[in-house]
């Protein structure tokens, strides 16, 4: 007798038989492949696998930002990947926010564009005089993909929001935020709409091409496809070792309401290494995995008592110098990521494909590259 979990005969002729496609990975860029690919192909049977509750890396789990890259950010990648690249990168990140939008709108994931800042300490003097002289270059770039001026001075709001010290702020007025499990409740809504299946608590540990079809060995037993779509982010690794991706775990915490709580937007320091935004008169706060990089490279869904108490630490003696506070909930998230920044979208052989390493901004660019992915699939 096996131990292993049993599926019934009905389980196997609706849910398991005759699929063209299966998608491992229920995060953003999974939901928006199925989409699509039911789009291209609306008689062709898709099934979504998913090792957890809810998807398992980032989607659900990060701060929520709408972002393409603050300007430091920005800056750093220009010197490891070139102009070029990181201006084709911040396009694609903007062309995959309106993909986003226009798949699920903005009211039903909450989506304001309230601005978005980033903060220098008097120790940032040399980081923030590099930002300055780089910012006509950079604004002159963006004003052909996104508008004018995007980044812009901005230490007249210091005052406004309280923080202790901070010495300058740059903004980015087409930064928004978003409520992330919004988003993923209205991509699945979408898919079920569709006749897509997604199948939760299922974890994939091999993926075979056999030329005519694709054999998946998962704790459900082996499931047989026509096409397979890898979409596991900072998880690729377990599946594909080959695969230039690097998990990168992200821990986030969240205050109790603060009454007059100073500001409103999306914020970022230390070159987007922390970060953290208003929810409601709440605070989400996250960041810090520079701090311990070596260990921070998993995909354990843990805290580290370094990051957490370097979070509290901040939040006491810079974010909310004079708000009192508790912290309701700590989590983490699992991105994947690189060297590069550029994102991985390619053919791995006949039958199976890939789309993944987001780089940390996968809200931005996962639509585009699940569209893509979809697009890009043989049939």
């Amino acid at each position: 007798m096996s131990s292993k979990p049993t599926i019934s005969f009905w389980e196997k002729e609706v849910f398991l038989k005759n699929i063209d496609l299966i998608i491992i990975g229920s995060g953003i860029v999974g939901l928006t492949a199925a989409i699509e690919f039911n789009r291209l192909h609306p008689a062709k049977k898709i099934v979504i696998l998913e090792r957890g509750s809810f998807p398992s890396g980032a989607s659900t789990k990060n701060a929520g930002f709408a972002c393409f890259g603050s300007l430091t950010e920005l800056a750093s990648d220009m010197e490891v990947i070139g102009d070029q690249k990181v201006f084709d990168l911040v396009d694609r990140r903007w062309r995959g926010l309106s993909v986003l939008k226009e798949l699920v709108g903005t009211k039903s994931i909450e989506y304001e564009n309230l601005g978005g800042y980033e903060l220098f300490t008097n120790r940032d003097q040399n980081s923030y005089d590099s930002a300055l002289n780089l910012m006509p270059k950079v604004n002159a770039e963006l004003q052909k993909i996104i508008g004018k001026d995007t980044f812009q001075k901005a230490d007249d709001r210091i005052s406004l929001f309280k923080f202790k010290g901070i010495e300058h702020i740059i903004f980015n007025q087409y930064e928004a935020q978003i409520n992330t499990g919004k988003m993923i409740s209205q991509l699945i809504a979408l898919a079920r709409e569709s006749g897509i299946e997604i199948i939760n608590g299922v974890t994939v540990n091999h993926i075979e091409d056999v030329n005519t079809s694709v054999e998946i060995e998962t704790t459900l037993g082996k499931i047989k496809c026509l096409q397979c779509l890898i979409a596991t982010n900072g998880f690729t690794k377990k599946l594909l070792p080959e695969i230039e991706v690097e998990p990168a775990r992200a821990q986030v915490l969240i205050t109790s309401p603060i009454p007059n709580l100073p500001f409103k937007g999306t914020f970022h320091y230390n070159e987007g290494y922390y970060y953290f935004r208003n929810v409601g008169d709440r605070v989400l706060f996250g960041g810090g995995r520079n701090l311990d990089l070596a260990r921070e490279t998993t995909t354990e869904m843990a805290l580290s008592n370094l990051i957490q108490e370097k979070l509290e630490e901040l939040l006491t003696q810079v974010i909310l110098p004079t708000n009192s506070f508790d912290i309701e909930q700590r989590w983490s998230g699992i991105m994947g990521v690189s060297k590069s920044k550029e994102t991985i979208s390619r053919q791995l052989s006949e039958n199976v494909s890939c789309a993944v390493r987001l780089g940390g901004m996968g809200v931005a660019i996962g639509s585009l590259i699940g569209q893509d992915a979809a697009r890009s699939i043989k049939y």
